[in-house]
């Protein structure tokens, strides 16, 4: 399974990002796909994810009410649609594939793509 996200940038506090991951791969329908971030001098933490058939969707409680995760199957694509973005949203974006109970708990997934800066200036 292969991960491309983008979409990342300079956003000031109230604004919206929205990120995408293309993800291709023969077994990728194998797998639910999701974001994670790390701000500098923290550790990576989960932001949400869904599940192949769309049908589970889970959200960090950080980030409930304010971002969005979706997939669209024709472009074997899943977006992170980011409103009302905070400073403390500031982190590298990283998409990842792998089951849902390794996604909430960020522990052993199966595969991660390159990350995208998100940038929220105060």
């Amino acid at each position: 399974v292969q991960l491309q996200a983008s979409g990342g940038g300079l956003v000031q506090a109230g604004g919206s990002l929205r990120l995408s991951c293309v993800v291709s791969g023969r077994t990728a329908s194998s797998y639910s796909t999701g974001w994670f971030r790390q701000a500098p001098g923290k550790e990576r933490e989960f932001v949400a994810a869904i599940s192949w058939g769309g049908s589970g969707i889970w959200y960090a409680d950080s980030v409930k009410g304010r971002f969005t995760i979706s997939r669209d199957y024709a472009k074997n694509t899943v977006y992170l649609q980011m409103n009302s973005l905070k400073a403390e949203d500031t982190a590298v974006y990283y998409c990842a594939a792998s089951s849902i109970a390794r996604m909430r708990s960020g522990v052993g997934i199966d595969y991660w793509g390159k990350g995208t800066q998100v940038t929220v200036s105060s």
